[in-house]
């Protein structure tokens, strides 16, 4: 059996230590697999990822990258550890241009190496080529998903972990986006994905947790998590998009 690239062992966190919202969440994301984070409102789904990210302080438990135990990691270190966070809101700078947003996600990089990595964000996502010069706030919710997705990799994560992706997107960008994540994964990054609409993220995700009440409910392959009469029932609801 492959060894996880990310293993999350009994994590308790929360806004404050006294308080936790998450309580003993184990998972894994193994190199090169998608796997999606579903459940009611209040589970603490996001919760877990901000943990990770080291957004919020986690009180116990342990939270290991490729072996490397990165527990409570301060967020302006995830790039050097390889991992790589695109919150829901606040996700990309919206006075700049697209252009503007990516060379501020590169600035750690020298000229050379910046350079060859937007241009190869623009490859995956010809759309923000064909507007580079336009501002971030005037574009589409797909489109500004694509851009904070395309900035994060500017630092090669091996892990990626997004929060909320298709949230405020319309059907035709929820399929848009979600498969052109499923793309990255073919190119070998990992996705970690906290999402609401979970019929559409079950149908190109590997495994899929759910959570409820700040606890693991339940794990599996995707697929079966589709067909399974519990999740169904309680967190897909009518139209499989729990509110």
């Amino acid at each position: 059996m492959t060894a996880p690239l990310l293993a999350v062992d009994g994590v308790v966190a929360g806004y404050r230590p006294d308080l936790p919202i998450i309580h003993g969440i184990s998972l894994t994301v193994a190199p090169e697999e998608m796997v999606t984070i579903i459940g009611p409102n209040g589970a603490g789904k996001s919760t877990l990822i901000k943990a990770v990210a080291g957004i919020l302080p986690i009180s116990r438990g342990t939270v290991r990258l490729a072996g490397k135990e990165i527990t409570n990691l301060p967020t302006h270190r995830m790039a050097s550890v390889s991992m790589a966070y695109v919150p829901q809101v606040a996700n990309v700078f919206t006075t700049l241009t697209i252009n503007e947003n990516l060379k501020v996600g590169a600035t750690a990089l020298s000229k050379e190496d910046a350079a060859r990595r937007i241009e190869r964000g623009y490859e995956a996502f010809p759309d923000l080529k064909k507007f580079r010069h336009k501002k971030a706030g005037v574009l589409s919710g797909g489109q500004r998903q694509m851009l904070a997705v395309a900035r994060a990799l500017l630092t090669e994560p091996r892990l990626l972990m997004l929060d909320e992706p298709s949230a405020g997107l319309s059907p035709l960008m929820v399929s848009d986006v979600f498969q052109r994540l499923k793309a990255l994964v073919d190119t070998g990054v990992a996705i970690l994905m906290v999402e609401q609409n979970a019929k559409a993220a079950l149908a190109i995700s590997h495994r899929t947790y759910v959570f409820a009440e700040g606890r693991n409910r339940i794990d599996g392959p995707s697929q079966e998590m589709a067909s399974n009469e519990e999740v169904t029932s309680i967190y897909l609801g009518a139209g499989g998009r729990k509110r």
